[in-house]
């Protein structure tokens, strides 16, 4: 398994999008490993500015908790004015939004094994489970994952603005010990939410497009042996239990997929089943589970 923790300010990554679009790499591990590489590299390349407002408005909700520690009201009154003030512009926008990124985080995590490795690891867990080796059977169930996770954290603009008022209010009316719990818990309740995007699904793609090049071309051993490695993906993808909400499944890829491989083989032609292919498989992955809150 490899690891790679890349540190953003936010990050996100398009589902949709192929990350390989010729045929210059030959081998199907090439292909992998620049698949994977792309999709690092778009997720720190499409990461969006965080909102700066937000982030100053905590420093100073931060400052106003600090100065009620030292029982001076007069400067937690003027630092929860000054965080409310960073909002202002935000809270009067028609279409407001409900969150405010303030960070995130992008992890990548790649099984590099195949359909059997996971098979074989399964087994091992249930069975290291049987004899209650817990902890044994949870490291080795952690490194079933090969996915890029984008983590974002977000200022909830609903409740928060409403914490800095009360805080101001109870200091106004000398109750400062609520004002400090209000600070508290604004300061510590954030929205966390995970984005993932399976590597096996971003590999199966770029081998797709090599496959449907290379037939295209007449190079038919080739192509079947891309489509081979395309399969062996969705093997894997479906092993580690990446689902998805589309109405194609993993059945459905695999149907069409044999159909291809039969026109390769034969005599016709098989780019439209190769775009039925890139369809189905463009519709899954966009629809995979992708939101887990931590």
């Amino acid at each position: 398994m490899k690891k790679l923790a890349l540190s953003t300010l936010l990050a996100s990554l398009l589902l949709s999008t192929s990350l390989y679009a010729n045929t210059a790499i030959k081998s199907v591990k090439e292909v992998n490993k620049a698949a994977v590489n792309k999709g690092s590299q778009d997720a720190l390349a499409s990461q969006k500015k965080l909102i700066m407002e937000a982030v100053n408005s905590l420093e100073f909700t931060n400052k106003a908790l600090v100065a009620l520690s030292k029982n001076d009201k007069s400067a937690a009154q003027k630092n929860i004015e000054k965080a409310l003030g960073k909002l202002e512009v935000i809270l009067a926008a028609k279409d407001a939004p409900k969150f405010l990124p303030i960070d995130s985080q992008v992890t990548m995590v790649e099984f590099v094994g195949g359909k059997e490795d996971v098979k074989k690891a399964v087994d091992t867990v249930e069975d290291l489970l049987d004899h209650k080796k817990v902890q044994v059977a949870r490291q080795l169930l952690n490194t079933l994952q090969s996915e890029i996770d984008v983590t974002v954290v977000s200022l909830p603009l609903a409740t928060y603005p409403d914490a800095l008022r009360f805080a101001a209010k109870y200091i106004h009316e000398n109750k400062i010990d609520k004002a400090k719990d209000i600070l508290q818990i604004a300061l510590s309740t954030f929205d966390k939410t995970t984005t993932v995007i399976p590597l096996p699904l971003l590999k199966a793609t770029d081998l797709i497009n090599v496959s449907a090049s290379l037939s295209k071309n007449g190079k038919k051993e080739e192509a079947l042996k891309y489509l081979a490695a395309t399969e062996e993906q969705l093997d894997v993808a479906e092993a580690l239990g990446y689902v998805s909400h589309s109405s194609n499944t993993y059945k459905s890829l695999h149907k069409v997929i044999k159909h291809a491989r039969k026109e390769i083989k034969g005599k016709n032609k098989a780019e439209k089943l190769f775009d039925e292919i890139k369809g189905k498989l463009k519709d899954f992955k966009t629809k995979v589970f992708s939101e887990k809150t931590k």
